[in-house]
């Protein structure tokens, strides 16, 4: 697999589907993830401090200029059905003000256009797209920031061989988790439709994959409350493990799977 970015407005819990990533592998034995430099390292240090301590995860910091943002490398390996896989990953995990400066449909900001230069380049495979808001006017916004995307992708001629995972994230809320399994009719056509649309219409079937994700899961088969109890902090609300000894994430690699076409 190539180089990945994880892009998606504020709160779409990208740094936490990363640290639940890293920490999950540890745990499940069907597959292992292994960081590979410092800052993956940090990062699964971090993890098992945010969902099994309880400690609250900082936001990505805006400011960052992009040669400042970390990249976590991982080996991700696994059996999937009687076929073994290897996964190179490089995640690059970008501040969510740059997803929401696309919505504005303004001119964007030098810092801005440096991010998605870099968001953009021709060593990057694929984009991993973490949205989160189902309500009423989401979609009008998400569809506005995918406009903008849309363009920038077709100015760098990227448009026909950049693929895009779009994922649905903290499908645990109870509002949306009976349409986890079927996320492309359940979740997306019926809340964000205007958005599912005009991705349908610009971008290649091949290169579009629709995703449900949870980093935190629910309580189990039996009781699908959300495995999660959500804090307020200095910045805002924060979600920590309900219940560390169930803790089961949902789908967490299903879209890498897709992306990298294991």
């Amino acid at each position: 697999m190539g180089n990945i970015r994880v892009i998606g407005p504020r709160e779409a819990g990208k740094t936490t589907y990363l640290s639940a990533l890293a920490s999950f592998g540890k745990k499940d034995k069907q597959f292992s993830v292994t960081p590979i430099n410092d800052d993956s390292k940090k990062l699964l240090e971090l993890a098992e401090n945010i969902l099994k301590g309880g400690e609250r995860l900082e936001p990505t910091d805006a400011q960052q200029r992009v040669d400042e943002i970390p990249d976590y490398l991982f080996l991700i390996k696994g059996k999937k059905g009687l076929k073994n896989y290897k996964i190179d990953l490089n995640v690059k995990d970008y501040s969510g003000e740059i997803f929401e400066k696309l919505a504005q449909n303004n001119e964007l900001d030098e810092k801005t256009q440096d991010y998605i230069n870099h968001c953009l380049m021709k060593d990057v495979s694929g984009c991993l797209v973490m949205l989160t808001g189902w309500e009423k006017g989401e979609d009008r916004k998400y569809k506005k920031a995918f406009e903008h995307l849309i363009k920038l992708m077709d100015s760098r001629q990227r448009l026909k061989n950049l693929r895009l995972a779009i994922v649905m994230s903290k499908c645990e809320r109870g509002e949306i988790w009976p349409g986890r399994i079927e996320p492309k009719t359940d979740l997306f056509s019926l809340h964000l439709p205007e958005t599912k649309e005009l991705l349908e219409e610009t971008i290649p079937a091949k290169n579009l994959g629709f995703f449900a994700v949870s980093a935190f899961g629910v309580l189990g088969k039996n009781d699908p409350r959300p495995n999660r109890i959500d804090e307020v902090g200095r910045n805002g609300r924060q979600a920590v493990l309900r219940d560390t000894e169930r803790w089961q994430p949902y789908n967490l690699l299903e879209p890498l799977y897709w992306l990298s076409g294991v």
